[in-house]
């Protein structure tokens, strides 16, 4: 299992620009919890997820409109790889690096 505990500082590539956020994460066991702070707030992180060096989570945006989104990524070491889906808004490219 990655060890993905502590913070990340992330980038998603989205159609209103690059989204700086920073991913706070807590695992325990096979799941975590944490949130993710940016231009936008912060949210928690719901059902987050651990399957070896993969994460799943959901995040529920309420600005600049309410949307629920997916994300999945691959951690390597001290980078993380993956996507964010939007449901009809289509999947962006998350990146981040330890911090």
């Amino acid at each position: 299992m990655a060890n993905i505990d502590g913070a990340w500082n992330c980038t998603v590539s989205s159609p209103m620009g690059p989204q700086e956020l920073t991913l706070t994460i807590q695992t325990s066991g096979d799941s975590f919890t944490g949130t993710a702070s940016g231009q936008l707030g912060s949210l928690d992180l719901e059902d987050g997820a651990v399957d070896g060096d993969s994460i799943t989570f959901k995040l529920q945006l309420k600005v600049p409109m309410p949307m629920a989104l997916d994300g999945q990524a691959t951690v390597s070491g001290d980078t993380l790889t993956g996507t964010v889906t939007a449901g009809a808004f289509g999947s962006w490219p998350i990146t981040g690096t330890r911090a």
